[in-house]
């Protein structure tokens, strides 16, 4: 597995944007070349789970890490979080749009925490990892994410439900009146 240090170094070169004019004179950025948004995330993501590998007491190793050390993270994330979540007690417990403010905890949205653990997890084995013990993809961590949506969805009146999507109506068929050839 590489280090964070040979990982920040390596992704440095991908970073590197070549640009080319085409035949309208517009600028276009080369794909092969240019991060994407993506992916640019998912560094900056790992990068920040390598700094808290290394402010943690005692410090970790990625080799050591499990999904109880991702679970810390993700509470450790939770204190920036802009999401209110009502609690139980709350009068706008349930209701996506409370009239007036309220004392709640902000918190991270699940849709974040579960968005970043599927990059981490990616990132973790795109820097040599093995997939089979992959921290981000433990049990555990799973079953987080599913109880942070659960309650989340209760708390604020929000349905993680997926919604099945509805189908275009059929066009209209042409038809030919009787007198028509």
């Amino acid at each position: 597995m590489h280090s964070f240090g040979e990982v920040e170094s390596s992704n440095h070169l991908a970073n590197t944007s070549n640009t080319h004019i085409n035949n309208n004179n517009n600028i276009k950025s080369s794909s092969s070349s240019t991060s994407s948004r993506y992916k640019n995330q998912k560094r900056r993501d790992w990068n920040t789970f390598g700094q808290y590998l290394k402010n943690h007491r005692p410090p970790l190793s990625l080799s050591r890490c499990s999904g109880a050390h991702v679970l810390e993270f993700l509470r450790y994330l939770d204190q920036f979080g802009r999401t209110k979540i009502h609690t139980p007690i709350c009068p706008f417990y349930g209701h996506p749009n409370p009239p007036a403010p309220c004392p709640c905890p902000l918190r991270q949205a699940w849709g974040s925490l579960d968005a970043l653990i599927g990059r981490l997890r990616a990132a973790y084995e795109e820097n040599g990892g093995n997939p089979e013990t992959n921290p981000f993809g433990a049990r555990a961590v799973r079953l987080y994410l599913r109880e942070v949506r659960d309650l989340q969805s209760k708390a604020r009146g929000v349905s993680y439900e997926k919604k099945k999507r509805k189908r275009p109506p059929p066009p209209p068929s042409q038809q030919l009146s009787s007198g028509e050839a």
